[in-house]
């Protein structure tokens, strides 16, 4: 039979890690240095609910936070031959050369598998790039390059993430999934709402949801335009409830994209009870709403430390002076803090008098973002006396966000313009 030679034996080709998954839950884990190469392994070795030791002549700042949380023990001297009994794993990361080459050649004598962060391969373990997503642990080795490892690792997790890839052949369950799709930016729907929407069989959009993601669908997604236009064409909330449950109904997994928030002014708990009632399983996924993205996109914090203690978010589909009007705006015209108006363009003469006639000194900042986070932002700085001549002088409209109180006059830009 015929064997391999002494020197094919012993020159591997490829990476020869060989990349397995360690349980260190409760087993002594030794890191020698205590640095910023130190600090960022921790992090993945508490999760693992490894026993770690720290053994650094002087540790960073987030370091002795963990040893004061109990998450780590630290010994504050230089490493010493010996260090390493007991452990079953070990990593040496300190700036000092000699110092990393002795404690990986105690790990050696003790068949301890050490990685050495300095020149991985003077180790007998390198640290893969790694990522956790949904009970996933990823974990890329590229020969020594970190980097290649990295972005390996990054676009393998953004596939998940996206949907791209899957990691579940199994048929979602038919029901239906209520969407945040965030503030207008594709980019800012969450990690899940994208997910769902990638499995979508059925997709029931409204006009607020990010139009970008709909072209990332198959062709075989069903979509159905939901748009409620303001002040104009609508969908019958009726008749999206009944696309919703029959969707469901006929075996489809089903998302409901909505702008924003579903439960912010998005009528979502009405399509939960609708589906609720028809018994289909509804699954909410919360989307980062716009009375606080689109103010920080233009640079606008609705609190500041010091300088407000509250802020409000309120619908301005009705005028204040509406029978159907839930609002106190005499009670907002007291308020001191950060007001933020959503559907309020169209009456912004109104909701402005009231406020003032309520308190609210007609010099307070106001400033309104029309299509924030879009390329197509437009943001208008004026006060509360004068931002309803502004908005119609320079041609706001729908959609848009009010921003009123003093917060509503910083900016990130230092030039901004009133």
């Amino acid at each position: 039979m015929p064997t391999m030679s002494d020197s094919t034996a012993q020159t591997p080709t490829g990476d020869p890690n060989y990349l397995v998954g360690l349980d260190l839950n409760g087993r002594r884990v030794v890191v020698v240095g205590g640095g910023t190469v130190a600090q960022r392994r921790l992090g993945l070795l508490i999760a693992a609910g490894a026993d770690i030791h720290v053994i650094s002549r002087e540790v960073t700042p987030a370091v002795e936070a963990m040893a004061s949380h109990g998450q780590v023990s630290v010994a504050l001297r230089p490493y010493a031959d010996g260090d390493l009994d007991g452990a079953w794993y070990a990593i040496a990361c300190t700036d000092e050369p000699d110092t990393n080459a002795a404690v990986v050649a105690e790990a050696e004598r003790r068949r301890i598998f050490c990685v050495r962060a300095d020149v991985a391969r003077l180790g007998t373990a390198v640290t893969p790039a790694t990522a956790r997503y949904d009970g996933l642990t990823l974990g890329v080795l590229a020969s020594g390059q970190h980097r290649r490892s990295a972005a390996v690792r990054t676009a393998l997790l953004e596939a998940l993430q996206s949907g791209v890839v899957t990691d579940d052949s199994t048929p979602l369950t038919p029901g239906v999934a209520l969407v945040g799709g965030g503030p207008g930016d594709p980019d800012l729907i969450t990690v899940r709402g994208r997910r769902l929407l990638a499995r979508a069989n059925l997709v029931v959009a409204d006009r607020l949801a990010p139009p970008e993601l709909l072209a990332e669908l198959g062709p075989d997604v069903e979509v159905i335009d939901a748009a409620k236009i303001p002040y104009g064409r609508a969908m019958a909330q009726e008749a999206i409830n009944t696309a919703l449950i029959e969707g469901a109904k006929a075996g489809k997994f089903v998302v409901r994209l909505k702008g924003g928030d579903p439960y912010v002014f998005g009528r979502g708990f009405e399509e939960v009870e609708a589906c609720v009632e028809a018994g289909i399983a509804v699954t909410v996924v919360p989307g980062i709403t716009s009375p606080i993205s689109v103010p920080a996109a233009a640079g606008i914090p609705v609190t500041h430390r010091g300088v407000t203690h509250e802020f409000v978010v309120v619908s301005g589909h009705v005028a204040p002076d509406h029978p159907d009007s839930l609002v106190d705006w005499s009670a907002l015209g007291r308020l001191r803090g950060t007001l933020v108006l959503m559907m309020a363009v169209e009456r912004i003469e109104q909701f402005a008098s009231v406020l003032i006639d309520g308190g609210r000194p007609s010099d307070t900042a106001a400033t309104v973002i029309q299509e924030g986070t879009l390329r197509t932002q437009r943001v208008l700085r004026a006060d509360l006396g004068t931002v309803a001549e502004r908005v119609r002088a320079e041609g706001i409209r729908p959609p848009a966000i009010v921003v009123i109180g003093p917060t509503a006059g910083f900016s990130a830009d230092a030039d901004a313009a009133n």
